[in-house]
């Protein structure tokens, strides 16, 4: 009876075959990470284009966005509402309420959006938050983790944006500086009054972060 060879893959071909694999790999995580700096440069790019757009306001009509006083903001623009005029945005970035106490109106981190929009500022609809790169929100309010004055805040981040954005802006520090980032326990979640118990982000591939740099 005629045997035959059993016949399979030779060394050479397996290595080319790996070398294949590797590149491909190599790819992907080349891919990823494009895409992870990406977001990184949207969201920098965003916030400092909201800032720049609050200050346009305030030099144009001499009053915060969101808290300048309904009589100016309805005489200005018919129907629209404005806030209280006492120089503090009231509620949470999130259009939440900050420590429990609620607006006497509507929430004037909310209004903030609808004021910067009317005034050709910035673009969108209404007094919508603005979504950033990482699926989370960019929003206003005043002060968190220790940081005085009113605080420009971007949530939903996963540690490596979260760190990245703070070592451009600031000294990488989570707990100090004038950026400062706290673990979130829920998707926008409201800012926790103390900064973050971590002395760096901590990146596990699931904890996700809130940054909220001074004004």
């Amino acid at each position: 009876m005629q045997t035959h060879p059993e016949s399979g893959f030779t060394l050479v071909e397996i290595a080319i075959v790996l070398v294949i694999i590797g590149l491909l790999l190599g790819g992907v995580l080349k891919g990823q990470e494009l895409i992870t700096q990406a977001r990184i440069r949207n969201i920098v790019n965003d916030m400092n284009g909201i800032a720049a757009a609050i200050y346009a306001y305030q030099d144009r009509y001499r009053a915060l966005p969101g808290d300048e006083r309904h009589v100016a903001v309805s005489g200005r623009w018919p129907g629209a509402s404005g806030g209280d005029g006492n120089g503090v945005l009231c509620g949470a970035y999130n259009g939440g309420t900050v420590g429990g106490s609620a607006c006497g109106g509507e929430m004037e981190s909310r209004l903030i959006w609808r004021h910067l929009r009317l005034s050709g500022l910035i673009t969108g609809a209404e007094d919508n938050i603005p979504v950033n790169a990482a699926g989370g929100l960019i929003g206003i309010q005043a002060g968190a983790f220790g940081l005085s004055g009113h605080v420009l805040c971007a949530s939903n981040l996963p540690a490596k944006i979260a760190a990245a954005i703070d070592a451009q802006q600031d000294d990488g520090n989570p707990r100090t500086g004038s950026l400062r980032g706290a673990r979130q326990g829920a998707p926008n979640a409201a800012a926790d009054p103390n900064p973050a118990a971590d002395a760096a982000y901590q990146d596990d591939g699931s904890l996700i972060y809130l940054i909220c740099k001074s004004l």
